[in-house]
């Protein structure tokens, strides 16, 4: 039976309290964000992420020794396939809407990846799977 060398990890939240003099609430904000002083930093490991896999190579102790397999999606962080999943809504959505207000119809193949990204989108809110690309949608930019 093959062996597979997985990598996962969790992001760890750092913070720090800071003060700051500022006219609003906006400006004091811009301070903390351009402040590059981390001296005095804390972890908080009760707000640590989800574990999810960043590396997949095939072997025992194979990790950046070989070829990586591709990782599949459902595995990934799911802020990223969230953010993944809004740049291709906002994609479809631009082109069909582009069509309605042009008065022509929208392609089948377009429809067809609209539907395909709309159960995508069902299956990262519940945390599974993605469905199976439509194999003409795979031909769409």
């Amino acid at each position: 039976m093959p062996q597979f060398t997985i990598e996962t990890t969790y992001h760890l939240p750092v913070f720090r309290h800071s003060t700051y003099l500022a006219e609003t609430p906006d400006v004091a904000c811009r301070f903390a964000i351009e402040d590059t002083d981390w001296s005095g930093q804390r972890e908080d490991c009760e707000s640590s992420g989800e574990t999810h896999v960043t590396g997949i190579w095939q072997g025992a102790g194979a990790a950046y020794r070989g070829q990586a397999i591709p990782v599949p999606a459902h595995f990934g962080e799911a802020v990223q396939r969230k953010a993944a999943q809004f740049e291709l809504m906002l994609g479809l959505l631009k082109i069909i809407v582009g069509d309605a207000k042009a008065r022509r119809p929208t392609p089948p193949g377009w429809l067809g990846k609209a539907e395909w990204a709309i159960a995508r989108g069902e299956a990262i809110l519940a945390g599974a799977r993605d469905p199976v690309e439509p194999g003409d949608a795979k031909d769409l930019p």
